[in-house]
Parts: structure tokens; C-alpha cells; sequence
């Protein structure tokens, strides 16, 4: 089942996607697309590749347009009323699907709202896992993770440097996997990425990430 919703939020309505799969869901995930001012938004193929490695491993899988972009109200808040948006949104989905843990899933600039998000989960939200993917680290300010997190680089990004990555997992005591050959949009390399998420996303609940 999919949905094209607007959901209320702090700054108006959020433009969102909601699948779900068939059968009973394993948990909530929760994707945040690049920066809006350079093209981002929820139909970005990296983040459509994990919305299906989410889907596929039996998630709710649940994207949405940042502020400014689409049909989701607002302008672009730097990574700071973002947050606050999908934070709102863990709240609505949430109480639609009680019980069920979240997996935060970003890339790039969505990593950085992610990344927060970790931190301030609304009350009655758990977290499952935190699933960072080219994380722009050396564009944000990047701080500690909240909960298990695994960070997905590719080894030929082209903007943000694998080893700047490397030092910030190490830094914070997060695991690292890197994709061989992959840039920073995974072009050609998206069903490896996929691979890695679905790996991750059907690790038993609690074990090793």
C-alpha cells in the first residue's frame, strides 16, 4: 500500500510517501533526502533505493519533502526546522503503527537532520538503528549518533572525502561500510547500496550493526 499524504507540521504541511509492506511491519523507517537547494528531494534515487531496501525487508518505509520543497510548506532551515519536521512526522506515523521501532535512514545533508533527529526522538518513539549514507560531514556539523549506527560510504565519493568520513566514524565510535567504486550518488553502484541497507535493516533487532 502506498500514500501520498500532506501531514501537519511545525511550519505547515509536509509532503509524504508511506508504504507499507504486506504482512505485519518489522519496524518504522524514517529517509532524508540531500539538500533541497541542490536538487534534492524525496524521489532522489538514493533515497528511493533505501525507501525499497526498506520496504523490501518488511519496514514501513517513510519519506518526505523538506521545507520549501514540493508541497511541503516553509523554506529551508539549515538542517535545524528539518528536524523538527520529521520529528513531528515520528509522532503522526508513530501512534499510526504503535509498538513498532524506528530506523532513521539519511544522505548527505538528510544525514545531518538525521543525525539530530537521534538525539530527540518525541517521547513514546524508539529507536531501532540510525543508518547514515554519504554523510556530509565536512559541510555540517556533525556530532554524536544516538543509538546503533552504521555509516555507508562510497570509496570514490567526489565530494565528501572517504577519509573525512573514516575519522568522524572513528571519532564517534561508529561502524563504518564502505562501497567499492561508488561516488557520492551511487551511480552504477545503487543495487550495492541497497545490498548493505537491506543487510543492515534484517540484522536481528539488538545484535551487531
Amino acid at each position: 500500500m502506498r500514500e501520498h499524504l500532506l501531514l501537519p507540521g511545525p511550519a505547515g504541511p509536509i509532503e509524504t510517501v508511506i508504504e507499507v509492506p504486506e504482512g505485519a511491519p518489522a519496524g518504522l523507517a524514517l529517509i532524508a533526502h540531500p539538500h533541497p537547494l541542490h536538487g534534492g528531494t524525496m524521489d532522489n534515487k538514493v533515497v528511493t533505493t533505501l525507501a525499497r531496501a526498506a520496504l523490501s525487508a518488511g519496514f514501513v518505509a517513510v519519506r518526505s519533502n523538506f521545507r520549501g520543497v514540493g508541497q511541503s510548506a516553509g523554506v529551508h532551515d539549515h538542517g535545524h526546522g528539518e528536524c523538527d519536521d520529521l520529528s513531528a512526522l515520528t509522532q503522526i506515523i508513530g501512534e499510526r503503527y504503535p509498538g513498532l521501532d524506528w530506523t532513521l535512514l539519511g544522505f548527505s545533508f538528510g544525514a545531518f537532520v538525521q543525525q539530530q533527529l537521534s538525539l530527540r526522538l518525541p517521547v513514546g518513539q524508539h529507536l531501532r538503528q540510525v543508518i547514515l549514507v554519504a554523510p556530509a560531514v565536512t559541510l555540517r556539523p556533525f556530532g554524536a549518533v544516538n543509538g546503533p549506527a552504521t555509516l555507508l560510504q562510497g570509496d570514490q565519493d567526489e565530494i565528501i572525502p572517504l577519509a573525512a568520513v573514516r575519522a568522524y566514524a572513528q571519532t564517534h565510535a561508529l561502524n563504518l561500510v564502505v562501497v567499492p567504486e561508488a561516488g557520492h550518488f551511487f551511480h552504477g553502484k545503487l543495487l550495492d547500496l541497497r545490498s548493505a541497507v537491506s543487510t543492515l535493516l534484517t540484522a536481528p533487532k539488538g545484535g551487531d550493526n
